[in-house]
């Protein structure tokens, strides 16, 4: 019989995630993918008010807590057909994108870059040679050979201790680590120097929404008002802090991630070939010029790419029935209909029943996969299991030429490949994902600095409305109302489906990312994003150390954290939540 590896839990992700692969000789045959942390923020939003829910739906993840809120009052602002500044469109666009190049910086050093840069290897690099190398490949002003001996000190001290502390349960010289011990110790730097950048960077959701994490979000609007004179509220001082801190996002990107995200894929050519997976992507498109209603002003477009056919594109109707369902064939809930079933998130259930489809009790040594394997539900578009995130939106950019970023997101992606000297073919692997998100990132960085300028230009002329309160009141209402309010989080497709009667939430119903990508399989046996890319030539050297599951896993960025949440294992009561 053939062995089964499970990796339980897989580490440097947000959230509890177990993948369990099936091997044939060194090749992954079959993957499972299983959240095993449990959704519960549905049931918790029921018969509440729908202006307080962004509160609630931030607690989904205490990472992604921006992104869950702007896509809660952005459905509630579908439903009842509600309006917003443009100043509050500019300012949101600012908070989300301060959001994808944190996330994606800190996803790149401390998540993901430890499946390439072996720590350990940096003990043996010569600092001066360290040093040539960074000066080869940017003007970053940290790359003196003194520089790097200090880091190389700090790191031996760690080692020596047999404390490695934040560099913990590494496969150190496992022989897939290619760089050499120079560009370990040049990533092995930037790695510290990150997580002194994030700290400052986040200030800017401080700025615009009070704090960070959970920023202050408000239907209508946002809940920053803007007046130069006052000492309360967005003024001079905050406005010059918020171009300080967009010049330090630009200059770390374009001096130190861009650069080592290149340098590294360089020795890593060989997974331009692997995790492959689904070849169907999904975006809702964002960051619009002009209003949610208005798609035509997105940024970043909307659209599904099936079989990596990037001539067509298919377009997208989050209101539709038969476009996004959720199945729960393979899932531990309950559908009146049956686990056969679809359903869209309008008429969404979230009904527990982990004892019913398949749950093994522990301790156990694998899983079911013939009936229930997780938490997650399987989301699927037109029947079609989808890859979302930054892959896909570099993707619907490179094909889009009507979008405003097409010309540079294609310049950028052609340069990459010319650069590597790899196929386009090598845009859908486990290579192209991590490329894709430091590429977006790059866009990003740039477009900052343009919706600031336009925030600016807005103020100048005298406008600074931030909050529109013509539909606060509830007496406004209609007495039934349903929308749906989505974005692209820095992970990918984010929706949230809101039904409100009488002035309370009915129903809702989150489809995060990492549903989309973690799903489990759906009555058909489709595959989701994880597990599809896991069945694409992957061969594992050392089953005790299976680090090649671990690049492409992270490659998504999971954040399964998300995509479930929290329930009493004794009792299987909800966490309740009370606001006093």
């Amino acid at each position: 019989m053939s062995e089964r590896i499970v990796v339980d839990p897989i580490t440097r992700i947000e959230g509890h995630l177990r993948i369990e692969a099936q091997m044939d000789g060194e090749n992954i045959a079959q993957a499972y993918s299983s959240g095993t942390m449990v959704r519960g923020l549905e049931i918790i939003l029921r018969g509440r008010d729908p202006r307080d829910a962004w509160a609630f739906a931030q607690r989904i993840c205490g990472v992604c807590t921006l992104v869950h809120g702007l896509a809660s009052v952005r459905s509630v602002e579908a439903a009842l057909k509600y309006p917003i500044p443009p100043n509050a469109q500019i300012i949101r666009n600012l908070m989300i994108g301060a959001q994808y190049i944190h996330d994606h910086v800190m996803h790149f050093y401390h998540l993901h870059a430890l499946d390439w840069v072996d720590v350990v290897s940096a003990l043996s690099a010569d600092p001066k040679a360290t040093s040539a190398l960074a000066q080869s490949l940017s003007n970053w002003p940290n790359s003196s050979p003194g520089y790097f001996s200090d880091v190389q000190k700090r790191v031996k001290g760690l080692v020596e201790s047999g404390q490695l502390g934040i560099f913990a349960n590494g496969y150190w010289g496992h022989p897939a680590y290619k760089l050499p011990p120079e560009a370990n110790l040049m990533a092995v730097a930037h790695y510290l120097e990150a997580l002194a950048w994030q700290r400052d960077v986040a200030r800017l959701h401080t700025i615009f929404g009070g704090r960070n994490p959970h920023p202050n979000v408000v239907v209508g609007g946002v809940a920053s008002p803007i007046d130069l004179n006052s000492d309360s509220a967005i003024n001079s001082a905050r406005l010059a802090q918020v171009q300080n801190i967009i010049n330090q996002m630009k200059v770390f990107v374009d001096q130190v991630y861009v650069p080592d995200t290149l340098a590294i894929a360089g020795f890593y050519k060989d997974w331009a070939s692997r995790g492959e997976g689904l070849g169907n992507f999904l975006c809702y498109g964002d960051f619009p010029a002009k209003g949610m209603d208005d798609p035509a002003s997105f940024l970043v477009p909307s659209g599904v790419i099936l079989n990596r056919d990037l001539s067509q594109i298919h377009p997208v109707d989050l209101d539709a029935p038969d476009q996004i369902e959720e199945f729960i064939s393979h899932s531990w809930y309950h559908y009146q209909g049956g686990k056969e079933q679809g359903l869209h998130p309008y008429a969404g259930e979230t009904e527990l029943d982990y004892d019913g489809r398949g749950g093994v009790q522990p301790p156990f040594k694998q899983l079911d996969v013939a009936d229930g394997y997780s938490w997650l539900k399987a989301p699927r578009w037109k029947g079609h299991s989808v890859e979302v995130g930054p892959l896909a939106r570099m993707l619907m950019l490179y094909a889009s030429p009507e979008s405003p970023l097409h010309g540079r997101a294609k310049d950028l992606v052609d340069m990459t490949l010319t650069k590597l000297d790899v196929p386009v073919r090598a845009l859908f692997s486990t290579l192209g994902r991590t490329a894709a998100r430091t590429l977006e990132t790059k866009l990003l960085a740039d477009q900052m600095q343009v919706w600031y300028d336009s925030l600016i230009a807005n103020i100048k002329s005298g406008d600074t409305r931030t909050f529109n309160d013509a539909l606060w009141d509830p007496a406004t209402w209609p007495k039934k109302c349903q929308g749906a309010g989505y974005m692209e989080a820095p992970r990918g497709g984010l929706g949230h489906w809101i039904v409100i009667e009488n002035g309370k939430i009915a129903n809702y119903q989150a489809v995060v990312p990492s549903t989309w990508n973690a799903g489990p399989r759906d009555p058909k046996g489709i595959p989701g994003a994880y597990e599809a890319a896991l069945q694409d030539n992957h061969q594992v050297h050392n089953v005790k150390q299976p680090i090649e599951i671990q690049r492409t896993i992270h490659s998504f960025d999971p954040c399964i954290a998300c995509a479930v949440h929290v329930s009493d294992p004794e009792t299987g009561e909800l966490v309740e939540i009370q606001i006093v």
